[in-house]
């Protein structure tokens, strides 16, 4: 029954089959895990006498008149009823809904909800929600339902429809065992969905809630802890700590380490040291210091005679990244290695040497290069090494299962790598572990001593000009700017600035004089890589560019991000594109503009000038806007959490103890089919590719 289609079901007719469509419901069982938006409480009756104005109100009493009038200026229609109960009477009125007074007539005893307005004659209801008494009540009288709808669907035809259909959710498994959900006190899942879509009252709603919740959370964990658990079968490199060459790194470096940075690496060193193989994702704003942490890592491995490499988004962030740790491992007898689609070659101390891609595969295989920097293409079957002890991947946090099964390949001993993914997209901890379970964390807030605090300003329309005059300003001392839009091309629907035309905008009629570059993702890669490229060496003045910028480049010379459209981002979002200038000497400066001038908007962009760290501001957004929409959960692979509230940490441990618990007992729940069964379902919802 669960899996009878919608279109069989009588009452559903095609124009709302089409609906149900849209919000990818197809079946019964779609339509039961369909859950409400919201309630409105319709479930406490006040007497008439006691209404007053501006308030929400529930009453019953029977219909002494109802009719129809047309009013003569507007021609709309306009029900009125006048309600008695035995306090007294009240007029309800309804708005072109003349079917009203053919439904609902004389002596009929009726609950109305709505809000109490004042009329003509004194207090009235104002297009109230309204039912016929009868014994088991719908849509007024109780708490009532409020789903997430599309065009030809309403909450109250769901309602009408999903009510008889309860009956069959019987037929729903309950995967959770009885000793967890007598553990956590937790009820059926048949019982939970039916209270879910009509709570008998306040405290079976939040019983519902409870279990659907802890579902959620218990699903993601023991999906996240069973993909540890297989991760950890195989074997990796034990890598013995030294300790005297890592205090000679330290030693070697132009600033001191921040307390973070110190917590992070050691926690690095430890996983090395094990035989199975690490999974940690090491998390830090924009000029953290991740990257020398990382290089930390990449020189114990060379120590220990293994190899270790760097897998970036970008071939430009890739040539970054050799620059970078070639020059702080110079003095410690490491070669490194760059390949990518343009470039093959190797830096020994201070000596930089070109050499042919068949050498560079060669030499790599024969373990004669320690640290490979490149792009994801590192991971094609070609590229084979000897002893690779560490893989690295910048800014690609979700490493799928096909990768993690190339890494097992990827070694001529068969032993597998460490991995350490990194991020500089600030993600709280309770919600980093709900996305990431699987994954260690290590954490850096702080930043280095001496960086420097970026000069932002939420720019109102009327000092639209005066900026530009300031980025001209800015330019004319040799500086550069990026420019950061929404969108690639003009959405009329949206009315939000596109990348396309305010290139068009700032090129011919702002700043005709200076070189504007456009970046955006529907460029092809070697597009990207040029405009990229040029930028960073100076021959373009403004990037105009979508938020492909947000894993960007290092460019010292960039003094100005502007942003159109800010309320577009979210805030952590914006913490990031901030982050790329202030990277050099100069003094540098954010300007936020955007369409919409409300409180909240300005409220919300003003929290990015306060905030001390991105951690902050992803929890400001998280408060403001809810995990879903900050953090555009689709794209980590996370089914739509309809119930879940991801920043529940005392929910989430419980969960994430129970499955450990269970994993402990039994890795591949043999003894758990329904169990085994609603995982495989849940891990198909989930793309971690």
């Amino acid at each position: 029954m669960l899996d009878t289609l919608l279109t069989q079901i009588r009452k559903i007719d095609k124009k709302h089959q089409k609906a149900l469509k849209k919000l990818g419901l197809f079946t019964l069982k779609d339509l039961f895990f369909h859950f409400p938006l919201r309630y409105d409480d319709f479930s406490t009756i006040s007497k008439i006498s006691n209404l007053k104005r501006e308030q929400t109100a529930t009453v019953r009493g029977i219909i002494q008149v109802i009719e129809n009038k047309r009013t003569p200026r507007k021609r709309m229609i306009i029900t009125q009823a006048l309600i008695k109960d035995k306090t007294g009477s009240i007029l309800a009125i309804w708005f072109n809904q003349p079917f009203i007074a053919r439904f609902l007539r004389p002596k009929t005893e009726v609950l109305l909800a709505g809000k109490v307005g004042l009329g003509i004659s004194g207090l009235q209801l104002e297009n109230p929600a309204y039912e016929k008494v009868k014994k088991d009540q719908v849509h007024v009288g109780r708490i009532v339902p409020v789903y997430s709808v599309t065009e030809n669907l309403t909450s109250k035809w769901l309602r009408f429809i999903i009510k008889p259909l309860l009956k069959y959710t019987n037929q729903i498994k309950d995967f959770l065992s009885a000793e967890i959900k007598q553990n956590q006190n937790l009820i059926s899942l048949p019982w939970a969905i039916r209270e879910i879509h009509f709570p008998t009252n306040s405290f079976r709603l939040k019983q519902a809630k409870k279990r659907l919740v802890f579902d959620e959370l218990f699903l993601i964990q023991l999906n996240s802890l069973s993909k540890r658990l297989e991760w950890q079968k195989n074997k990796s490199y034990p890598v013995k700590f030294p300790k005297e060459l890592i205090k000679s790194f330290v030693r070697s470096l132009p600033y001191k380490l921040t307390d973070d940075q110190k917590r992070s690496a050691w926690e690095i060193i430890k996983d090395l040291e094990k035989e199975k193989p690490a999974s940690r994702l090491l998390e830090g704003d924009v000029g953290s210091g991740k990257t020398v942490v990382a290089t930390m890592a990449m020189l114990e491995a060379t120590k220990a005679g293994l190899q270790s490499c760097l897998m970036a988004p970008t071939e430009i962030l890739a040539k970054q990244h050799f620059e970078t740790i070639s020059n702080l491992l110079k003095k410690f007898d490491s070669i490194v290695g760059l390949l990518t689609r343009t470039d093959s070659k190797i830096k020994e101390k201070s000596l930089s040497k070109e050499i042919s891609r068949s050498q560079m595969l060669s030499k790599l295989e024969k373990g004669k290069i320690q640290v490979l920097i490149g792009t994801h293409a590192l991971l094609q079957e070609k590229v084979k090494f000897k002893d690779l002890a560490l893989v690295i991947v910048d800014e690609q946090h979700r490493f799928g299962v096909k990768q993690r099964a190339r890494l097992r390949k990827i070694n001529k001993s068969g032993l597998t790598p460490h991995l350490l993914s990194m991020t500089a997209t600030p993600i709280p901890r309770t919600l980093a572990l709900s996305i990431y379970g699987d994954l260690d964390l290590s954490i850096i807030s702080e930043m280095p001593k001496g960086r420097q605090k970026i000069e932002t300003q939420v720019v109102s329309l009327e000092d639209r000009e005066k900026t530009y005059d300031f980025i001209s300003d800015q330019i004319k001392k040799g500086h550069q700017v990026y420019v950061v839009c929404p969108l690639i091309e003009e959405s009329d629907k949206l009315g939000v600035k596109s990348a396309t035309e305010e290139y068009k905008k700032l090129s011919k009629k702002i700043f005709p004089h200076y070189k504007i570059g456009l970046l955006h993702g529907k460029l092809k890669k070697e597009e990207k890589e040029k405009v990229m490229s040029d930028f960073a060496q100076g021959k373009i003045d403004i990037l105009v560019s979508t938020p492909v910028i947000e894993v960007g480049i290092d460019v010292p010379n960039v003094t100005v991000m502007m942003i159109e459209g800010a309320e577009r981002f979210g805030l952590a979002q914006l913490y990031q594109f901030r982050g790329r200038v202030g990277r050099g000497k100069a003094k540098s400066y954010c300007f936020l503009f955007s369409d919409s001038e409300t409180e909240k908007v300005r409220k919300r962009l003003s929290s990015l000038v306060q905030a001390k760290s991105g951690f902050e501001l992803a929890e400001i957004d998280l408060k403001m806007r809810g995990p879903g929409e900050v953090f555009g959960l689709r794209q980590w692979g996370i089914p739509d959490l309809k119930m879940a509230s991801l920043m529940d940490a005392i929910t989430l441990k419980k969960a994430r103890d129970e499955a450990k618990k269970l994993l402990e007992k039994e890795p591949q729940l043999k003894n758990f089919p329904q169990l085994r069964e609603k995982l495989k379902e849940f891990g198909e919802m989930v793309h971690l590719e």
